[in-house]
């Protein structure tokens, strides 16, 4: 076996999927000249420090030398309005980074410390510890509680389990404009069901509680409340329950405003986004900091889900970005001053609002889910879009700048581009590089698939093969490894981990076709809605489509040999392949599969089942338990013990499930492993463990040049024979 296919596994695993050693988390200032993010320095480096680029050069700002980190990783920040001051959190301590060349200085204040975030004239820096919303000053002295909790399932200032999880506010309070006072979300957890988690090799220590809401069970209380650095505290008057919708889908109806999807204190005042429990009505609140009341800006129904992109909505003096669905795309709606709203150019689906700068708004958008490109609007110029190559592009803008990030089929690179006046334009500027120490192609694997579109519905599909197949040669066995879900897509134009993953399969003999199918974005509204009420048959069918399309593509693909694998929704989405259409799929291997959907959190499920009680035949339906005794193909269950998204109970329930049917299977608990599988030792041992069990399962025998993988003397590697 070549050297860089032996090696893949741990260069994967060291490298944490590819993502150490290129920039993330970018910041801009107002006048573009400072570009903050953060970057380990090589790509193996799991020390995350955060960078300065200004003037042509970069330079870490918690380190006093690349080799020499001045703090632990860094794994967030803020920054104040200029971007002169950093505030961060760094194993529970908190310190305050001047862009200068002082250094950092760690404040001695009570921790851990959760989300600093200096104010906007960078005189005090506002965190969260113990529950508590705490002020200190940047030279950390007056160190005070702005807000104590009431009881120990309070806490101020912190996003909730469903926004972190589901809905995507990762903040829970917003500095106003002047840095006099604070727009502060308070959450009370004691109604939510409580969880344990364990860490079964060490039984000396006590489980971690988790309050988890479970699908038809009890959410967080959230509420708003206006807390200024004086001491003063205003509650947020939210509406209480929406009216009706009349064409609502399906039975289950509840208009109470449980959900605060987004909040911001702009220019224009402090602004809640708020929405049902059943998703069906959203509304954009303007906030009296004086004294609470709301008014209603922007009122929002669907007779499904109204769903709100990542930024939006998106409120400043004189400017207003609203999500809106037009002829089954979901796109936006600009009103910027007295003029007429505008709509995104018909079929131009939104991802997500980057923000505004001097007016422009910035977003990213797609004309097909193949490709993602970044585009700007302003009155004076109307849509234009900035990036050209096919691929996936996002970026950060601010004073004429912009960091665009880019991932395209050669692999990825962010750039920095300037423009003196007028929006920047790849073709119109010189592009200066943020060095990345993951260059194209990083992977050791040069993964060049061919991109298919499959059956009736034109299904996205990427097919990798090995690169020493030729025409001619014995047919070869197929793994499907789809996502398949509507959380994400992994077929596009833009190279990543998944395309190198795919191919390291391939060159082991396997066809290897990954699909995008029914609920996946990117491909308008009527499509996600197509697996509301059942979240698996749709989608196995889907595979099954692709595959029968693929073979007829390709006449290599051998079709009495199939197997698939995943994680999470992919492994719910493989589990469910073997148990439906164990005429079709011979093998699988499931990773943290959600087997119980009524034990997956509220905001994801009841938006496609609706509620258990209500409707329980959906989620009787989309669980795996309940088909356990059909299973009759090989079957490898993985999970991550510490697992605080799909918990463990879903592989030990469809385990105990399999095992009082009689139905054989194995199961592989991951020791010290969470949602994320990435870590060295166990990422990289993982793949050899899968591709072991893929072959034995299928009755493949050799890869690339006949060697065979196999467990003599129970070690896990190649073998040359």
């Amino acid at each position: 076996m070549p050297d860089t296919l032996v090696d893949f596994p741990a260069r994967y695993a060291r490298t944490r999927r590819f993502t150490l050693g290129a920039p993330a988390s970018v910041t801009l200032s107002p006048d573009g000249r400072r570009v903050l993010f953060l970057r380990s320095a090589a790509g193996d480096d799991p020390h995350t420090l955060l960078w300065l680029h200004q003037d042509g050069r970069e330079r870490p700002l918690t380190a006093d030398g690349p080799d020499r980190p001045a703090l632990p990783p860094v794994t967030g920040y803020a920054t104040d309005r200029q971007a002169r001051l950093a505030a961060v959190a760094a194993d529970g301590e908190l310190w305050a980074v001047p862009i200068s060349d002082e250094g950092p200085r760690r404040l001695k204040v009570p921790g851990p410390v959760r989300d600093p975030r200096p104010s906007p004239d960078g005189s005090h820096i506002a965190y969260v510890s113990g529950g508590a919303l705490r002020l200190v000053r940047a030279d950390g002295s007056g160190d005070r509680a702005l807000a104590e909790p009431e009881g120990p399932d309070v806490v101020y200032g912190l996003p909730e389990y469903a926004a972190t999880a589901s809905i995507g506010r990762t903040r829970g309070y917003w500095w106003a404009p002047g840095g006099s006072a604070l727009l502060v979300a308070r959450v009370d957890s004691c109604e939510v069901a409580l969880r344990h988690i364990s860490d079964p090799v060490h039984p000396e220590r006590a489980p971690r509680p988790q309050r988890y809401p479970a699908a038809g069970t009890a959410n967080a209380r959230v509420t708003l409340h206006v807390i200024s650095i004086d001491g003063g505290k205003v509650p947020v008057r939210l509406p209480k329950v929406a009216a009706p919708v009349p064409d609502a889908a399906g039975p289950w109806r509840d208009g109470a405003f449980e959900y605060l999807v987004a909040a911001d204190w702009t220019d224009a005042g402090p602004v809640a986004t708020v929405q049902s429990r059943d998703q069906r009505t959203v509304q954009v609140l303007a906030v009296d900091p004086a004294d609470g009341q709301t008014t209603v800006l922007h009122t929002a129904t669907d007779p499904y889900w109204v769903q709100v992109p990542p930024g939006l909505p998106l409120v400043r003096r004189g400017l207003l970005v609203l999500p809106a669905v037009v002829n089954d795309v979901r796109t936006l709606r600009i009103t910027a001053g007295d003029a007429e709203p505008v709509t995104a150019p018909d079929g131009l689906q939104v991802r997500a609002v980057q923000g505004a700068d001097g007016g422009r708004v910035w977003f990213t958008a797609s004309r097909d889910p193949w490709e993602t490109h970044v585009w700007s609007y302003a009155p004076a110029e109307g849509f234009r879009r900035l990036t050209d190559l096919p691929g996936e592009h996002t970026a950060a803008a601010a004073g004429g700048s912009v960091v665009l990030d880019s991932r395209t089929p050669e692999g990825r690179t962010v750039t920095l581009l300037r423009e003196p006046s007028g929006p920047p334009r790849a073709e119109a500027t010189a592009p200066v590089a943020l060095p990345i120490a993951v260059t194209t192609h990083p992977y050791g694997i040069t993964a060049r698939p061919e991109l298919l579109e499959l059956g009736p519905d034109r299904l996205a599909a990427r097919l990798h093969l090995p690169s020493w197949h030729q025409a001619g040669d014995d047919r070869l066995p197929v793994l499907l490894s789809p996502y398949g879900g509507p959380g994400m897509q992994v077929v596009t134009r833009a190279a990543g981990w998944p395309w190198a993953v795919c191919q390291w399969f391939a060159e082991q003999g396997f066809a290897v076709l990954a699909v995008d199918g029914r609920g996946t974005p990117g491909r308008g509204v009527a499509w996600q809605r197509t697996v509301c009420g059942d979240r698996i048959r749709p989608a196995v069918e889907d595979q099954v489509t692709a595959l029968h399309y693929a073979a007829k593509h390709c006449p290599a693909l051998d079709t009495a040999r199939v197997a698939i694998r995943g994680w999470s929704y992919g492994g719910y989405l493989a589990a469910g392949a073997v148990l439906h259409r164990p005429d079709v799929f011979h093998a699988a291997v499931a990773g943290a599969a959600p087997a119980d959907q009524t034990q997956y959190d509220t905001y994801w499920q009841e938006r496609y089942l609706g509620h258990p009680e209500i409707t329980p035949e959906t989620y009787r339906r989309s669980s795996l338990i309940p088909y356990a005794d059909r299973l009759r193909r090989p079957l490898l269950l993985v999970h991550g013990v510490e697992d605080d998204n799909v918990h463990l109970l879903h592989t030990l329930r469809l385990s105990a499930a399999l095992l009082a049917t009689g139905r054989q299977h194995s199961v592989l608990p991951l020791a010290g492993t969470g949602h994320a599988n990435n870590r060295p030792g166990t990422a990289d041992t993982l793949l050899w463990l899968e591709l072991d069990f893929l072959r034995r399962s299928l009755g493949v025998r050799s890869g690339a040049d006949g060697t065979e993988h196999g467990t003599e003397r129970g070690q896990l590697q190649p073998q040359r024979s």
